[in-house]
Parts: C-alpha cells; structure tokens; sequence
C-alpha cells in the first residue's frame, strides 16, 4: 500500500473534501494530482472511500481514516519533539484589521528569536476563525470572543475595547441615549452578523433596555461598518480601536453601559516556546493599544 497515497487521503478525510486538502497539505501538489491518487489507493484497495459530491466517508473511508488517522495527526508533534520543541512553521488566523495593522511588527519580533520561521496567515471572521482552529488548519487565532472557548481550545484575553455606534458627521444625535427615547427608531442598523458576540451582546443589552431596534445590514468587518455609515446607509454598531483612524465624515457616540468587546487569543494543545514568545510580544501590543485610549 502507498504510503503517500495514505497521506493525500488523511488530508482529504480530514478536511472535508479534495480543495480544502489541497490548501492544507504542508506541500505543494495539484488537485488533479490528489484525485488521481487517491483514486488509485481505491483501485487498489477495490472500495470506494468517500462520496464526491456532497462530500462524505463511506463506511470503508471512516473505516481507514480511523485506523491512519491518529498517526498522520501526531507526525508534527513529533517532529516538533526532535527539533527541541520549536515549531518550524506558524499558522496564524485573524481579522483584517489584526493582519494589516497589528501582526507585522509581532512577526517581526518573533522572527528575531526563531529566524527561520515559516509563518501562514489565514483572514476570516471570528466563527470562521474558530472552525479554522477546531480543524487544526491554524495554530492560533487572534478574534473577537464573544463567549467560553470551545471544548480543547486555550484564550488569552489581550484586549477590552468600548462597543460604540458610529454616525455620520452632519447627523443631529448628540448620544446614544437620544435614540433610546424614541418610540421608534427610523435610522437603519448597520452591525456585524447577529451570531457573532459584539452584536449579540449589543442586541441583548437593547434587549434590556425595551429598545426595538434590528439590524438591516449585517457587515462582515468592523472596516465595512465604517464604511456603510461613511456612505450614508445608516448607524454602526463598531468596536473602538484608538490606534485606527476613522472615516473623515464619521464619528462615535458611546455606548454608556454595555459590555465591552473581548479581543482575544485562542489556541489548542500544549504550549511550545515559539507559541509563548508570540503571547508575550501579543500582550506587549495590547499593552501598547490601552495606553493609547
């Protein structure tokens, strides 16, 4: 039996169909490349190993992913354990905002104490980033949380930052408190995805105060809510962050009263020293961020 063939079939079992192992496999191969092998360890097996469309594992498939599974899973483990215990490869997950504003200098400093790092960044929302690091497709995210970290996952709180509503320049609201007095509010709704925890915690807490007010656009960025209310399309929901500039035309009236937002660090398994220098360099960052509100 193929060795090799073995792997491909690992990382498409475990990911959930032939692209998404593509995008994980830690080396450079095709997708036709992957079909074609794994169809040869059917051939030579004589059993169809999982269904193409919508994917799923047959019972042979989950048969034989159970039984190479728990080796191909701990093969970095070990390698990890032989190189002294330092990573030789870094995948990150994070927002937009963390990648582009925040990251750079972390990796920065983190490459002057492990030189020869590879690093993978991966952007997403915070659900996605989570299912990222449930699959083992990354090895720390950087998100907004909004509640406990799931069963095997590790958070470092790095950050409290203040929810607040974002308007434009020329609107008359002098606070929050001017819209929570009327009977009913007019101006749409702009805020992340319900199911994420800032609007949640902010839907809750409008919730608590008798205010009926529901979203009419859900954006997927703090950066998108920013620029939905700079165009005119209505009131955002946002998180603050002191070190980003907002929109000329735009500005924030605070939120007396509800939750702040969490932003925090999460991971699974156990620590390496490469994973506790990043949380280290991360918390000086935070740091950094705080003394500027």
């Amino acid at each position: 039996m193929n060795i090799h063939h073995l792997e491909l079939f690992y990382y498409v079992a475990r990911h959930g169909g032939i692209m998404p192992a593509v995008r994980n496999i830690p080396y450079g191969i095709q997708q036709p490349a992957v079909s074609a092998q794994v169809a040869q360890l059917e051939e030579f097996l004589g059993v169809t190993l999982f269904q193409r469309r919508p994917f799923a594992l047959t019972p042979a498939g989950e048969k034989l992913y159970t039984f190479i599974e728990p080796f191909f899973a701990n093969l970095g483990r070990l390698a990890e354990e032989f190189q002294g215990g330092q990573m030789r490869h870094f995948r990150i997950g994070a927002s937009t905002i963390v990648l582009r504003d925040h990251l750079p200098k972390l990796l920065q400093g983190i490459r002057k104490k492990f030189p020869g790092l590879k690093v993978s960044l991966r952007e997403g929302y915070p659900a996605q980033l989570e299912e990222l690091l449930a699959k083992d497709e990354v090895d720390l995210v950087i998100t907004l949380v909004g509640h406990k970290p799931l069963a095997g996952m590790q958070l470092l709180v790095l950050l409290e930052l203040p929810v607040v509503l974002l308007v434009e320049k020329s609107s008359g609201l002098k606070s929050a408190e001017d819209l929570w007095s009327r009977d009913k509010i007019d101006e749409p709704l702009i805020c992340l995805p319900a199911h994420e925890g800032v609007a949640k915690a902010f839907l809750a807490r409008l919730a608590e105060l008798g205010v009926e007010w529901y979203p009419t656009v859900e954006a997927s960025s703090v950066d998108l809510v920013e620029n939905y209310v700079a165009d005119g399309l209505g009131i955002g929901v946002s998180v603050r962050v002191p070190t980003k500039p907002l929109p000329d035309n735009v500005r924030v009236l605070p939120l007396k009263g509800f939750p702040p937002a969490q932003i925090g660090a999460l991971w699974r398994g156990k620590n390496t020293p490469l994973l506790d220098a990043f949380l280290l360099l991360a918390k000086q960052r935070a740091k950094e961020i705080m003394s500027a509100m």
